[in-house]
């Protein structure tokens, strides 16, 4: 008999008013151990807003569950990155020096090396593009095992070379480690062919499912009017914009 995959966060009808103004409204889905899923939709759609409330900085109403229910959860249980780091590229800081900051937990040297850090180890941070620097940031990240990690649209501004071994490193950590992920992306075909679910908000929620049944035409027009076509399997095409 199959083992039954945990529900890691339970989503239930989570709205998110201010200053008067809907964020996001009705929003219900669940996330399951070992899943990707990409939360889409146009500028102003509530995709950051709702990883606020997911972290706990933003009141909401609704009920967001985590790991099966718990009250509480233990830090680093969560790992977040956000869509912009800066750092004072003229601060003295070798990326192995700045890892052993982020991330205190012992014998994940084998994580970094899985990842491709260990050969910049010795190099300064001010010295990385901004593709390494993400890198890092994200390796840091996973070798603290969270059970579930936010992404906020974590590619952006990195080459699609960049973004392509980016989204391959998330997939292997999480095969690896098991951890579920929430990912924020305005890359449509990117979604297509590498999340295993996928919810569409406009601060409604228009879809939610597995990318060939939600991503159709219909659900795009509804998304993005004509400021966006979607035609599946084709890596390069990118819908840019900012988000709450």
């Amino acid at each position: 008999m199959m083992k039954q995959q945990a529900i890691v966060l339970e989503a239930r009808d989570i709205g998110v008013e201010i200053e008067g103004n809907v964020i996001l409204n009705g929003i219900s889905f669940s996330v399951f151990e070992k899943e990707i899923v990409a939360l889409i939709g146009p500028n102003g759609a509530g995709k950051t807003t709702f990883l606020k409330a997911v972290l706990g900085l933003i009141p909401y109403t609704g009920r967001i569950s985590l790991f099966g229910g718990e009250k509480s959860f233990l830090p680093g249980e969560i790992g977040f990155v956000p869509q912009r780091f800066s750092i004072d590229r003229s601060f003295p800081i070798t990326v192995r020096e700045f890892l052993s900051l982020i991330n205190k937990r012992k014998g994940d040297e084998e994580v970094l090396k899985e990842l491709g850090v260990h050969r910049i180890y010795d190099r300064m941070m001010g010295s990385l593009s901004g593709g390494e620097m993400q890198r890092v940031l994200v390796a840091g990240v996973i070798a603290s095992r969270p059970r579930l990690l936010l992404l906020d649209e974590a590619v952006s501004g990195i080459d699609a070379e960049g973004a392509k071994n980016f989204y391959e490193m998330i997939k292997m950590a999480r095969d690896r480690y098991g951890m579920a992920v929430i990912m924020i992306s305005h890359e449509i075909n990117i979604v297509y062919n590498f999340a295993d679910k996928v919810v569409c908000l406009n601060k409604d929620m228009v879809c939610f499912g597995n990318p060939a049944s939600a991503l159709t035409p219909g659900t795009i027009e509804k998304l993005y009017g004509g400021e966006a076509s979607f035609e599946p399997r084709q890596p390069h095409h990118h819908y840019h914009g900012n988000d709450n």
